[in-house]
């Protein structure tokens, strides 16, 4: 059994199609011959067996075939119309050929604004692009400004000396120091280094015992 054709699914398809199939009524290029005035109501009967073709695809292939500009061209006053054997049919009337005229004169004009709208949107994709790398490219002598203002912000930062950390010397009762039991150092007085740590009294009177590590030496002395 022979397996079913595939149907036509656009409408370039069946324009290749129906060149192909009525060579004397259409074509794929060169000067288009007007086509017979209900010669879809003939197609739809010639092409009934044909189950490649849906008459809704027929339709929107005529109609695309005969809005193309080749086609509203072809249509002029006293031309002869013909059919799918290419059998010449009515002339063509003045007022269908006025109409084809002014048809083809506004699809021209759409097609031009079309090509100036894209032909701007890439002009502004463009300049957007430029622009974007020129503020991304700075000069060297730019450069050399930003730098210096980075530089300039960084050193006028308080930079902050933290407190010395306490020598051989320092450890002994007396000593002056912070000691940091939480978030913030305390200041306290060492009064006891034992082999176990070394005590420290706050200024709230407690006493604690920490190492060495938790230790600095107090700004306001240092033995």
């Amino acid at each position: 059994m022979e397996e079913a054709q595939q149907k036509f699914s656009n409408s370039k398809e069946v324009i290749a199609y129906l060149a192909d199939k009525f060579p004397n009524c259409f074509s794929l290029k060169g000067d288009a011959k007007p086509l017979k005035i209900g010669i879809f109501q003939e197609l739809a009967t010639r092409l009934e067996e044909d189950e490649r073709v849906s008459k809704t695809l027929l339709r929107s292939t005529l109609r695309h075939y005969t809005n193309s500009w080749r086609y509203l061209h072809s249509i002029k006053e006293g031309a002869y119309r013909v059919d799918l054997d290419g059998n010449q049919d009515a002339q063509i009337e003045k007022e269908h050929a006025d109409h084809a005229r002014q048809q083809l004169d506004e699809s021209k004009e759409k097609a031009a604004l079309k090509r100036k709208a894209q032909n701007d949107s890439a002009s502004h994709k463009q300049n957007t692009r430029q622009r974007e790398k020129a503020s991304t490219t700075s000069s060297p002598a730019r450069r050399n400004v930003e730098g210096k203002k980075g530089t300039k912000s960084k050193s006028s930062r308080p930079t902050k000396t933290p407190p010395p950390k306490l020598t051989e010397n320092d450890l002994h009762a007396g000593t002056q120091v912070t000691v940091k039991l939480g978030k913030a150092p305390m200041h306290a007085v060492i009064t006891e280094v034992a082999k176990d740590g070394i005590h420290v009294q706050l200024d709230s009177g407690m006493v604690v015992k920490v190492t060495s590590e938790a230790l600095r030496l107090a700004s306001s002395k240092r033995s």
